[in-house]
């Protein structure tokens, strides 16, 4: 009977929520249950949860980063999103939990995130509200983001230790969405990884942003090379060499505080300039391979191959000095070894050249 009344009740609120906003849903999730006047919903309630997807904008850094409230509705113990190296994970992006497969069975689903059914070739000139993508058209959708960060505890995650590992242009769109992992990815520590997908729409409403986390680990990992320290991105569409390399962090603006980019003037459309996961701010679709300190993938290296075979006594930690130490002394050895032979080559050609001159004046006579 409860059931069917939040089956009811869900018809109710979907009619209701065209305007509605958009993000990824999945397994690892922060904030799947969701909050209403500040009390986390439960049971039927928050199958119909929306917190997520709320827009946000001119917001203190507590209350955007990882979308406020929500970093106190962690996903259950041991549930993780899970990253494959080298391949693809999937997530539903929605404009509500009772639009994804996490609530009524999916019965409420379609191929778009409101539940609705348009046609492939979907836009409106002037901007698409049902469901809010913030677009005119899917080629002007502005581009999503998933960023990994090597800190178990959400508490420790910092815009500076939390990098774009992946990046799906023209997105949002359609509802299930994919998302390509770099192989060279590292496996994260015991008790996972924090991950984030973002969102900043290319204008066409509100220029609003969108941060939710999510508890992940990656899978098939082979590679040792850590995730660099990523830099903020710029705005490079007029000039690629502008364009940040390597690591970038996510991108936080028109905020009250915690922003890490500006930008003023027109893009190359004409349209106010908006910062957006794409080529404008140097990001290409897909995997971002270009992440990796592999500078310091060796030591990396070593570290594992270490703690997989327990080894930490302190003669294996002195091991290395202790052989350096030793080839110096064998090249000394060597150095004074040679030194003694050229004496001795030396003096056997003094002699062969006399022998050879006594010879010469002998056969004069």
């Amino acid at each position: 009977m409860l059931y069917n009344a939040a089956l009811v009740l869900s018809v109710i609120l979907f009619t209701t929520s065209a305007q509605a906003h958009l993000t990824a849903y999945s397994k690892g999730m922060y904030c799947k249950n969701g909050f209403k006047d500040g009390k986390k919903l439960t049971g039927n309630d928050a199958l119909n949860s929306n917190t997520p997807v709320n827009p946000l904008y001119q917001l203190a850094f507590t209350d955007w980063w990882f979308h406020g409230q929500c970093r106190d509705d962690p996903p259950p113990d041991g549930e993780f999103l899970e990253l494959p190296a080298g391949k693809s994970f999937q997530v539903e992006i929605a404009s509500n939990r009772g639009k994804t497969s996490l609530s009524f069975g999916g019965q409420f689903t379609s191929e778009w995130p409101d539940g609705g059914n348009y046609p492939e070739d979907y836009h409106v000139d002037t901007c698409i509200t049902s469901p809010n993508m913030h677009t005119q058209n899917q080629a002007n959708a502005a581009g999503t983001a998933f960023a990994i960060s090597y800190q178990s505890d959400l508490s420790k995650v910092t815009p500076e230790n939390l990098a774009v590992f992946s990046i799906r242009y023209h997105t949002p769109w359609k509802r299930i969405t994919h998302y390509d992992v770099p192989k060279a990815l590292p496996k994260c520590p015991e008790g996972g990884c924090i991950c984030a997908w973002g969102w900043v729409p290319n204008g066409c409403g509100q220029p609003n942003m969108y941060h939710n986390a999510f508890r992940c680990k990656v899978t098939g990992a082979t590679s040792t090379a850590p995730v660099g320290k990523p830099k903020p991105p710029v705005w490079c569409e007029d000039d690629a060499s502008k364009c940040v390399k390597g690591p970038k962090q996510m991108i936080y603006w028109h905020q009250a505080s915690g922003n890490n980019i500006e930008v003023k003037g027109n893009d190359k459309s004409g349209n106010a300039k908006s910062p957006a996961y794409n080529s404008k701010l140097g990001f290409l679709d897909g995997p971002q391979d270009d992440i990796f300190d592999n500078s310091s993938s060796t030591s990396t290296g070593s570290s594992s191959a270490n703690s997989d075979t327990g080894s930490s006594s302190p003669d294996a930690s002195t091991s290395r000095p202790q052989s350096s130490s030793n080839n110096t002394a064998a090249t000394t050895t060597t150095h004074n070894g040679s030194s003694k032979c050229t004496k001795r080559t030396a003096r056997s050609l003094r002699r062969s050249v006399s022998s050879h001159r006594r010879k010469n004046l002998l056969s004069r006579f």
